[in-house]
C-alpha cells in the first residue's frame, strides 16, 4: 500500500512529456514566428506600461492590477528560469536579453509618460501606489517568492494555465519599473533606488522559487538528461546568491522599520504621560531619527518642554530634539433668544 501510494503522488506531480512541446512554446520566443512574436510581447509590454504609469499616478490600484494582467514581463522572466533548469544556455541568454529590453522600455516610456504630466500634480508621499513601491521589505521578497512558485507551478500544468492572471497580480513587475521612471524624471533618486530594488526582488524571487519548482515537479526530468548540467548548476548557484544578497536590504528596511514603529510608540506613550493631568490629546507621533514631532489638540497650560525633552531622552535612549505642534480648541457657548 505504501508503495502504491507514492507511484500515484509521484504520477500526480511528474511533468507530462507531451506537454514538453507546449510548455517551451509558451515561454520561449524563438522559431519562425520569432519576429510576430517579439512584436506582440513589445506592443503588449508598452500599453500595460501606458496604463500602469498613469495608474500610479492617478494613485488608481484598480488600473494598475488591469496593467500587472496586460503585461507580458513574467513570460520571459519564468522562461529564463526553465532555460536555467533545463541546461540551455541559448534559450537562458535570449530570455535574459528580452527581460533586460522590457525593463529598459518600461522604465524609458514611464519617463517620457511623466515628463508631460506638471510636477505639482505628483506626490511621493500622499499617492499610495507610489510610495508602497519605494520602501521594499522582506514581505515584498516572501510575496515574490510564493508567486514565482505559483507561477512556474501553474506553467508547467496545461489544465491550470487559467491561474496564471492571479501571478501575475501578486508579481507586479511592471509597477515597480513604472515608478523607477517616474522617480527618475522627477529625480527621486531614493525612490527610484527603492522601487527597482522592488523590481529585483520579484524577478530574483521568481527565478529562485520557479526554480525550485521545476527541479521538484518541472520538465527538468523528461529535458535534462542531454543538457549541460555544469550550466545548470552555475546558473541556479548564481540565481541563489543574488536572492540571498537582495535579502540583505530587505533586510535591513524591515529591521528599521520595525524599530521605527517601536521608537513612535514609545514616543506616543511619553507624550501621552506628558499630557495627563491636561485637557489635550494627541493627535499624531513620529520619530524621525533624532526629531520627535508630537501634534497635540486641546486648550489650557500645558506642562513645561524641558519635562517633555528629558522623558523622550530616557525612553528612546539618545538625545533628541521636541518639534511640539499644538492644535487650540476653542469653546464657545452659544445664546438662542
Amino acid at each position: 500500500m505504501p508503495a502504491d501510494t507514492r507511484f500515484d503522488l509521484d504520477s500526480i506531480l511528474r511533468f507530462d512529456p507531451n506537454y514538453l512541446p507546449v510548455f517551451e512554446g509558451k515561454l520561449h520566443i524563438e522559431g519562425p514566428q520569432t519576429a510576430r512574436r517579439l512584436t506582440n510581447f513589445f506592443v503588449l509590454l508598452l500599453f500595460a506600461t501606458i496604463i500602469a504609469t498613469y495608474g500610479v499616478l492617478s494613485d488608481s490600484s484598480t488600473v494598475v492590477i488591469g496593467a500587472m494582467l496586460v503585461a507580458p514581463l513574467m513570460t520571459p522572466v519564468l522562461a529564463t528560469t526553465a532555460g536555467v533548469v533545463m541546461g540551455s544556455a541559448p534559450r537562458t541568454l535570449r530570455s535574459l536579453a528580452i527581460t533586460a529590453a522590457g525593463v529598459v522600455l518600461v522604465i524609458f516610456v514611464a519617463i517620457l509618460l511623466t515628463w508631460v504630466i506638471p510636477d505639482n500634480t505628483i506626490s511621493f508621499t500622499n499617492n499610495n501606489e507610489i510610495s508602497s513601491r519605494t520602501n521594499p521589505g522582506l514581505y515584498a521578497l516572501v510575496i515574490a517568492l510564493g508567486a514565482g512558485a505559483a507561477g512556474a507551478f501553474i506553467t508547467s500544468r496545461g489544465e491550470i494555465s487559467d491561474s496564471i492572471g492571479g501571478v501575475a497580480i501578486a508579481l507586479s513587475l511592471v509597477p515597480p519599473l513604472c515608478v523607477v521612471g517616474i522617480s527618475l524624471q522627477e529625480r527621486q533618486w531614493d525612490a527610484a533606488t527603492g522601487a527597482f530594488l522592488l523590481f529585483l526582488t520579484n524577478y530574483l524571487a521568481t527565478l529562485f522559487a520557479g526554480g525550485l519548482v521545476m527541479l521538484v515537479v518541472g520538465p527538468v526530468r523528461q529535458a535534462t538528461k542531454q543538457k549541460q548540467a555544469r550550466f545548470r548548476r552555475a546558473g541556479f548557484t548564481i540565481i541563489v546568491v543574488s536572492t540571498l544578497c537582495i535579502a540583505i536590504p530587505l533586510a535591513y528596511t524591515a529591521y528599521t522599520g520595525f524599530k521605527d514603529l517601536a521608537d513612535d510608540g514609545k514616543a506616543a506613550s511619553v507624550v501621552h504621560s506628558w499630557l495627563e493631568g491636561t485637557s489635550y490629546v494627541i493627535e499624531w507621533v513620529q520619530v524621525d531619527d533624532d526629531l520627535v514631532i508630537a501634534t497635540v489638540d486641546g486648550s489650557g497650560e500645558l506642562k513645561p518642554l524641558q519635562e517633555l525633552d528629558s522623558q523622550l531622552t530616557m525612553a528612546l535612549g539618545r538625545p533628541v530634539v521636541v518639534d511640539l505642534r499644538i492644535i487650540q480648541s476653542f469653546l464657545s457657548n452659544t445664546v438662542r433668544p
